[in-house]
């Protein structure tokens, strides 16, 4: 029968397990399974259902045989079962996953990966189940009494990533004609209801005090006095935590700071923290190049320690690490499998709004492990939460090289659309361009659409003949390596989209925002795009331009938010010299 049908149908054994202790005929066992997958069978089209149906019913009982044979077979299998268990602990794979995981690390497994694999199922160290199926996540279980009095169809989850299974195709692996899968997580292999969603045991949560202090952070890690304070407090939140009795609750942390304040090196300290006292760290990341921008860095401040760094097309796909470093998708193959998941710019595509890899996130971290959220602009309901005191939390308002972020200059302009229809730039905004040259820094030029790059790359190349200026967008296949020569220096006017509003570190940078007043231009946005200025000690000032026809909201939000840590990093003594004095 298709798997689906026969997990329900062990699902509701259980509960009507009063049928193992009474002598039970054929035909009772026939009626029973009837009426259990008489459901399933309508949700099928036309009468394939029915056909389906009229197979499962075909039961035999057969007598127990002697165990002699068995326990030779069980012998047999034993190491290998342990060895698959071991491989699978923290991890939840479709099932061919998990034989792509054991054929590559542990190529000298004589028998079948099936049979290991159910071995560690009958030990209790693995467990299997369909991949989508009728019970919802754990959140939303208390939804199935009221779908169930209002005669409506249980919806199907996916239980690998949360998400509604609402597509059906016809199966050739089960048999039936609506077998219902995810597109949801796709991208990872096909999770469908007839498909075995494999979960290995979550190992131990590590106990004991974290290690390292507050106080030695700024010395072994080099860190200034802002990111010291933050990460010492970080470090303190997670010793009081592992300190306390076993809770099963997961803490959570919020380092909010400013962009460019170095937030990977104040992670290093938490890092180690966990590392040094035997636990699994995961740090997930938005996108793949920030991953391997990460990894030699990581790599440099951790030489001892296993790593593995997983994206799409990964060589270390099924590499285990004490440390792992991963695009936040690969979050999907883990169960309870870190003590501490670091979420790198939380508000970020594709995570930010994104339920599936919220769950993915909440299911990789063990029970009782913590959560650090790194953000320059984290999202409105944490920002209460921090600002209530329900979350713990720090903040870093200055950058490593302690000088104050440049704040933005609202200039009025035309919009582009116009821009291009006049073919001509506004004069006060040449002029700040060509300030902008003169001064020898690189311009980013930001554009809320693709469409408008390669009209206004000509009419920029017509006022400024003697630059060199390209586009880029995330549809150019050319992307890294004009990044690269746009970091080189051998391209000194980038237009773009918002695909480089992050982790792009240029020295000596200067941020042009056109149509900083559209929709598409939320403050968070502007803000991140903002700080693409002044990020070099050697450079900390920069200048950031919002041009557009009017004011919007965000851009008044985005000010605020920059002068307001500009404030705060005054206070606090932080700035340098004459900037650290009077408000």
């Amino acid at each position: 029968m298709p798997f689906s049908w026969a997990c329900h149908l062990r699902e509701n054994f259980h509960k009507q397990n009063v049928m193992i202790r009474e002598k039970t005929s054929v035909q009772t066992w026939q009626r029973w399974t009837e009426s259990i997958l008489q459901e399933k069978a309508s949700q099928e089209p036309g009468k394939e259902g029915m056909k389906l149906l009229r197979d499962c019913l075909d039961i035999k009982i057969v007598p127990l045989r002697g165990t002699s044979h068995a326990e030779g077979v069980i012998h047999s299998l034993y190491d290998d079962a342990v060895e698959a268990a071991e491989q699978l602990t923290g991890r939840q794979l479709l099932l061919p996953e998990a034989e792509a995981l054991l054929a590559e690390n542990v190529p000298s497994m004589q028998t079948e990966t099936k049979a290991a694999i159910q071995l560690g199922y009958l030990a209790g160290r693995i467990t299997y189940e369909a991949a989508v199926a009728e019970q919802p996540p754990h959140k939303q279980r208390h939804r199935l009494g009221q779908w169930l009095v209002q005669g409506q169809r249980v919806p199907l989850y996916c239980r690998r990533c949360g998400s509604v299974a609402a597509e059906q195709s016809p199966c050739a692996a089960c048999g039936s004609s609506a077998c219902a899968y995810c597109e949801a997580c796709l991208a990872l292999g096909r999770s469908r209801a007839c498909a075995l969603l494999l979960q290995g045991a979550a190992p131990p949560a590590v106990k004991g005090a974290a290690g390292g202090f507050p106080t030695a952070a700024d010395s072994r890690w080099g860190l200034s006095p802002a990111q010291s304070a933050a990460t010492g407090a970080a470090l303190a939140y997670l010793a009081e935590r592992r300190l306390a009795s076993s809770a099963a609750a997961k803490g959570r942390f919020l380092l909010w700071a400013v962009t460019g304040a170095g937030k990977t090196e104040m992670t290093f300290p938490l890092l180690d923290a966990i590392l040094s006292s035997g636990g699994s760290v995961l740090v997930a990341t938005p996108r793949r190049d920030v991953v391997l921008e990460l990894a030699p860095r990581v790599a440099r401040a951790f030489p001892e320690v296993t790593r593995a760094t997983l994206y799409g097309g990964s060589s270390d796909r099924w590499r285990r690490g004490e440390l792992t470093l991963a695009t936040t998708h690969q979050l999907l193959r883990f169960r309870h499998a870190f003590d501490l998941v670091i979420i790198d710019e939380l508000d970020a595509f594709p995570y930010h709004n994104d339920p599936m890899l919220a769950y993915a996130a909440e299911a990789c971290c063990k029970q009782g492990g913590s959560f650090i959220y790194l953000s320059a602009t984290p999202p409105r309901e944490l920002q209460k939460q921090a600002a209530s005191g329900k979350l713990a939390h720090a903040r870093v308002p200055v950058r490593f090289h302690r000088h104050p972020l440049p704040v933005p200059l609202l200039l009025k302009v035309p919009s582009v659309q116009q821009l291009l229809k006049q073919h001509k730039l506004p004069a006060e905004l040449l002029r700040r361009l060509t300030f902008s040259i003169e001064r020898g820094a690189q311009i980013f030029m930001f554009v809320t659409r693709i469409a408008q790059i390669d009209a206004l790359l000509h009419l920029l190349r017509l006022t400024l003949p003697d630059l060199r200026i390209e586009g880029t967008s995330s549809e150019d296949p050319l992307r890294a390596e004009k990044v690269m020569a746009f970091r080189d220096r051998s391209i000194r006017l980038l237009v773009t989209t918002t695909i480089l509003e992050r982790g792009v570190t240029v020295p000596k940078s200067d941020v042009y925002i056109l149509d900083a007043n559209n929709r598409l231009f939320d403050a968070a946005s502007l803000v991140q795009m903002a700080g693409r200025a002044g990020r070099s000690k050697d450079d900390p000032a920069g200048n950031v331009v919002f041009a557009a026809p009017e004011r919007s909201l965000g851009q008044k939000e985005a000010v605020k938010q920059i002068k307001r840590m500009n404030t705060i990093a005054r206070r606090q003594g932080y700035l340098l010299g004459k900037e650290s004095a009077g408000d």
